[in-house]
């Protein structure tokens, strides 16, 4: 891709971005382009095509509790394609494809893509949702929900794991198990790292908490 063309793109999706959500905010933007571009390359992916998917993936944002929360991804395609209609630069036979990885990327529509532009974005997209910065995100959502950060009943999940009852939850519905999902060779190492980290969080919780008396 043009660099020119990158940098409008850019600039238009750090505008449009959602604003007040850290856990989606354009630093999350961000890193999944930079992480897709690289995965992107190691595959001989179009970076035509990667480039505007993983900068528009998340341009239409509800909270995780919406029941409008479903729509996030369809909606966003079409911004996507709006935008890009209006980019004459942008060749607009490709167009369609960028809709199609938007709209396989969610993690809770638990879809396997063909394509692989859409294979990429999807593990680029759910190497944010394990390791350390999927921590950082997971009780930010945590926050904006008013959900705790874990069942004072079933602190560690050993009863129940019901999706976002907690923030501790989310570790076992989705944040342990992306690497099982990864697509590439890459993103398949990267993911094997993260998962690492966190179990040694979760090591280091239970610890604290028998610290703490909270369980014996």
């Amino acid at each position: 891709m043009k660099l020119s063309l990158q940098k409008t793109l850019f600039a238009i999706a750090s505008e449009m971005q959602v604003k007040g959500d850290p856990s989606h905010d354009f630093s999350h933007i961000e890193r999944v382009l930079n992480l897709a571009v690289d995965i992107g390359k190691t595959v001989n992916a179009d970076l035509d095509i990667i480039v505007p998917a993983s900068l528009f993936h998340d341009i239409i944002v509800y909270k995780k509790d919406s029941k409008e929360s479903k729509n996030e991804a369809n909606e966003s395609a079409d911004v996507a394609e709006k935008v890009l209609r209006n980019i004459s630069e942008y060749p607009s036979k490709k167009i369609e494809a960028v809709k199609t990885c938007i709209m396989q990327c969610s993690f809770s529509k638990g879809i396997t893509p063909n394509l692989l532009e859409a294979k990429v974005l999807q593990d680029a997209d759910r190497l944010e949702a394990t390791g350390a910065i999927s921590i950082m995100r997971t009780f930010a959502s945590c926050g904006q929900m008013s959900r705790p950060f874990y069942d004072k009943n079933d602190p560690l999940c050993k009863k129940s794991t019901i999706p976002f009852r907690s923030g501790v939850d989310l570790f076992y519905n989705r944040l342990l198990i992306v690497e099982r999902t990864m697509h590439t060779k890459y993103a398949k190492k990267i993911a094997k790292s993260r998962t690492k980290f966190l179990k040694e969080f979760l090591t280091q919780f239970e610890k604290e908490l028998k610290e703490s008396r909270i369980i014996v």
